[in-house]
């Protein structure tokens, strides 16, 4: 079967780095180039973190660092999730190669220029970068097949009760993703909260016994660590599920909608607004993730672990 082409961009993050370690062990994914984006840290700490998390999973794609904040508004961190580094936990491998001195919209203009077929853009932080090769580069809108994206939600938020924290750091470049026309899978709340990996996953992939399965399995012992004091029973794998869109789309449940980005107002700003009951004669603009089989997904992540090395005797 012929590989998806696709460039990841992430903030990681404990969800971006599992996300990153599934694509990396897909074999129907080509990942052209990875670029880091300021959302869960700073810009400096995402693209060291981006670093290790490619230098411990043997991911050696040409890498960029992104802005150094949103496009109009300041930079939002969650040092409260990820923890002060924003990837604390296990500890990783010191970078094996550097970033490229091109930024990651010269990066990402790049790699679409060049590519014989339009390249798939699986961004899981804020969309900044994205946004920001939009407005550089529209002559390339042509070249990007499609956006697989984590953020949002239709019916609640996470950061403020009406919005999730990727669009919410950025709304104004979420804004213009979605009004741009390209084809967008939105993997938001409404399915992220569904993806959980309960602590008997945590131990079936710790018991892998290979070194990236054993960081995998201590990366969702401590992002589970937040999410366990606010009642989750597991941990919510979010930006997994943006990849997952891609290499296994028969174990979601999916429905076309018209979703707009709220950029004012004191409460609703960076809320993703879905017109669910079509009231409005808008045609769809992305397709919108609402459902997961929650025990595939697990097996989707061991499975991507495991291929990492042996189990161990």
């Amino acid at each position: 079967m012929k590989k998806i082409p696709i460039i990841l961009d992430g903030d990681p993050g404990h969800d971006d780095a599992i996300a990153w370690m599934l694509a990396n062990a897909s074999p129907l994914l080509d990942i052209r180039a990875v670029t880091s984006v300021c959302g869960n840290q700073t810009i400096e700490k995402t693209t060291y973190n981006a670093l290790r998390i490619m230098t411990l999973i043997g991911l050696r794609a040409p890498m960029a660092r992104g802005r150094t904040g949103p496009l109009v508004s300041e930079p939002i961190v969650a040092p409260t999730v990820h923890g002060k580094s924003g990837l604390d936990g296990p500890d990783l491998p010191e970078p094996a190669f550097e970033p490229l001195e091109m930024s990651a919209v010269e990066l990402m203009a790049k790699v679409l220029s060049e590519s014989a077929e339009p390249v798939t853009l699986v961004p899981t932080g804020p969309l900044t970068n994205v946004a920001a090769l939009l407005l550089a580069h529209p002559e390339l809108k042509s070249k990007i097949r499609e956006i697989s994206l984590m953020g949002g939600g239709i019916h609640h938020g996470n950061w403020t009760p009406a919005a999730e924290f990727n669009i919410l750091v950025d709304p104004e470049a979420a804004d213009l993703v979605f009004r741009s026309g390209i084809p967008i899978i939105m993997a938001g709340l409404d399915v992220t909260e569904q993806a959980l990996v309960f602590p008997e996953d945590f131990e079936r992939i710790r018991a892998l016994g290979n070194p990236v399965a054993t960081v995998v399995a201590e990366w969702l012992d401590f992002f589970y660590g937040f999410h366990r004091a606010k009642g989750y029973p597991g941990a919510p794998v979010h930006d997994a599920v943006a990849v997952a869109a891609l290499i296994a789309p028969e174990i979601l449940t999916i429905e076309e909608l018209y979703v707009e980005v709220e950029t004012q107002g004191d409460y609703c700003r960076g809320a993703t607004v879905a017109d669910y009951y079509r009231l409005h004669d808008h045609k769809p603009n992305a397709r919108v993730i609402l459902g997961i089989d929650r025990a595939a997904f697990v097996d989707l992540l061991a499975e991507a672990a495991k291929s990492y090395g042996e189990v161990s005797a």
